[in-house]
């Protein structure tokens, strides 16, 4: 079998991370050999990077939070997935390069030619095979992460006003229309059960089709 690369992509509170840990479950429990990981953070470079950078106690530049996501995605690409890949691994990131052109393009308002050239860059041109788009209505992400928040602290980027995440949605969306053979959207406004149907009835058809059998 060949390597497939899963991302999992959306605005904060969107259940995305939650999601990746049940399919992974699912998929093991199929003996399919499951690599998880997440950006930034995925290295133990990354993991220092994200502390930083989702300080919230740090004042961090537009253009310093676009190159040091670059930075944490250029390690990442080099020492864990593409490894992972070519190892014909199934490798699940919450969080890629279209977050990137969400978030930084969009978000911070960076042109998308630059963004298109950081990208490129820091990825090698190593893009996912399939992209899951949990897509949320902005006013109920921030329920969700107001409740997340009693449990643990925020982060900076959980702190931006909501026009942020307005266009960062949004960006999101057009990226999902620009390339619908890559990008599924799901409703993630349902229940964990419900989103998790979802998220099996578009990913193991998908793995049916790279010649990956759902029974193991």
């Amino acid at each position: 079998m060949a390597g497939v690369f899963i991302t999992f992509e959306g605005i904060d509170g969107c259940g995305k991370s939650t999601q990746l840990r049940l399919l992974a479950s699912e998929l093991r429990v199929r003996w399919l050999e499951v690599v998880t990981t997440r950006e930034p953070g995925g290295t133990p470079l990354g993991q220092r990077l994200r502390a930083v950078l989702l300080d919230v106690k740090e004042q961090v530049d537009p253009l310093t939070e676009l190159l040091v996501f670059a930075a944490d995605r250029a390690q990442h690409v080099r020492t864990l997935l593409s490894p992972a890949i070519e190892a014909n691994k199934i490798v699940l990131s919450d969080r890629y390069a279209d977050a990137t052109v969400a978030y930084q393009g969009s978000g911070r308002g960076f042109s998308p030619e630059l963004i298109q050239e950081i990208v490129q860059l820091a990825t090698d041109g190593l893009m996912p095979d399939l992209t899951l788009l949990f897509d949320l209505p902005v006013a109920e992400s921030a329920v969700r992460t107001r409740r997340r928040t009693k449990a643990k602290h925020s982060d900076r980027l959980d702190r931006e006003h909501s026009e942020f995440h307005e266009r960062v949605r949004a960006a999101y969306l057009e990226i999902a229309k620009s390339d619908p053979e890559r990008v599924r959207v799901i409703d993630a406004r349902g229940s964990v059960k419900q989103t998790q149907q979802l998220v099996m009835d578009i990913v193991m058809p998908f793995l049916e089709s790279k010649g990956l059998s759902a029974n193991g």
